[in-house]
């Protein structure tokens, strides 16, 4: 019969992985691993928690958990005196029949027993389902100074309002297993299972954003991460507003400041997605769907291009305007942050190229206007 312990080593030994890493990915102590794969009984409290562990350890190495199971149990059977009394007393033709159908009974028994009342398997499923469901999302979360507490999975964003009042800045979650990392402008961020961790999201040297890690799956990175965020100083991200300073607008102006709108022709394609009474930096979000060459300048900046394909997300920020070039504008879901709002931009026919520019005008009653510019 084969030995549970000696096809966990082999599993391990197969993956090329060392005991410390297993530890350091399962969070199961090495005593209980060695344990496993030595099929050392003793080490563990009980048997629910080496059951426990071995589905774990299991699913980490991506085994099937049942057939391991089912040779633990078949050992122990095999390992257990037989009674007193059938060695003093003459065994019946019929007490080897009896046996097998017993421990099969019991085999079964135990193999219910877990599947329904210990691993729960049905309901893990269905629950399972509806993450994946859930996370096949991805979120977007003004963060707005306040106490906050949020679930989340990869590629999940925290759109977050600089401290210094210079526009918004996109935190980005990439990590939900084991612990919960975040990309953040001044680098990754892991942070471990109830850790709370200050951030510095601006790269000013500050610690201005704090979060804590409630809740992260060790085994399943579809579980997501519950995540508590605050701000260290609330008052730093009340009000946030910055002016415009259209000496940095790429759009060939003659004049220092925002233009006026005086009169919009008929038939110009010009679309107001948000006003204010001064303006102030904002974020492009650009995720794409499908393959399409693009490029954008922001400002007076040198122009960035690339080939993106499906799954690839760009971030651009800017002060007062950006240019976007698309080669096929149906690949791409772009949407626009200003101040603590998002605005979802509609989009084109597949295949088609379109140029467009988004920026801040002055209207003639002295509002500020962030528009969306079709260019020819």
């Amino acid at each position: 019969m084969e030995s549970y312990g000696s096809l966990l080593k082999k599993a391990r030994e197969d993956k090329k992985l060392e005991i410390e890493q297993v530890v350091r990915e399962t969070s199961i102590a090495r005593q209980y691993i060695d344990g496993l794969e030595s099929e050392d009984n003793d080490v563990f409290p009980g048997e629910p928690y080496l059951i426990g562990f071995l589905k774990n350890y299991c699913d980490y190495l991506g085994i099937d958990s049942e057939e391991l199971i089912k040779l633990y149990h078949a050992k122990k059977i095999q390992e257990a005196p037989p009674p007193v009394e059938l060695l003093e007393h003459k065994k019946s033709k019929f007490l080897v029949p009896l046996i097998v159908i017993a421990s099969a009974a019991v085999v079964l028994g135990i193999g219910a027993y877990l599947f329904f009342a210990v691993f729960n398997v049905p309901e893990v499923q269905k629950q399972k389902a509806l993450t994946l469901a859930e996370t096949a999302k991805t979120h977007e979360y003004a963060f707005s100074g306040k106490l906050e507490t949020h679930r989340l999975y990869i590629g999940d964003q925290i759109i977050v309002p600089d401290p210094s009042g210079k526009g918004n800045i996109v935190l980005t979650v990439s990590n939900t297993l084991g612990s919960f990392t975040v990309e953040t402008p001044s680098g990754s961020q892991v942070i471990e299972l109830s850790e709370e961790r200050e951030l510095d999201i601006n790269g000013d040297g500050k610690h201005d954003f704090i979060l804590y890690v409630s809740d992260v799956s060790s085994n399943d990175a579809s579980h997501g991460a519950e995540v508590r965020m605050l701000a260290k100083d609330p008052d730093a991200f009340t009000g946030v507003v910055v002016s415009a300073d259209s000496s940095d607008m790429e759009e060939p102006d003659v004049s220092n400041e925002v233009p006026v709108i005086t009169s919009v022709k008929d038939g110009t394609k010009q679309q107001v997605i948000h006003e204010d009474t001064r303006a102030y930096p904002f974020t492009v979000n650009v995720s794409f769907r499908g393959s399409c060459l693009f490029r954008y300048r922001s400002d007076r900046k040198e122009a960035v291009e690339g080939y993106y394909t499906n799954g690839e997300v760009v971030n651009v920020s800017s002060s007062n305007g950006i240019r976007l070039w698309m080669s096929n504008v149906n690949s791409l879901k772009i949407q626009v942050i200003a101040g603590l709002s998002s605005y979802s931009l509609e989009v084109g026919k597949a295949g088609q190229v379109q140029v467009e520019d988004i920026k801040w005008v002055r209207d003639t009653d002295g509002m500020y206007r962030l528009v969306i510019m079709e260019l020819d």
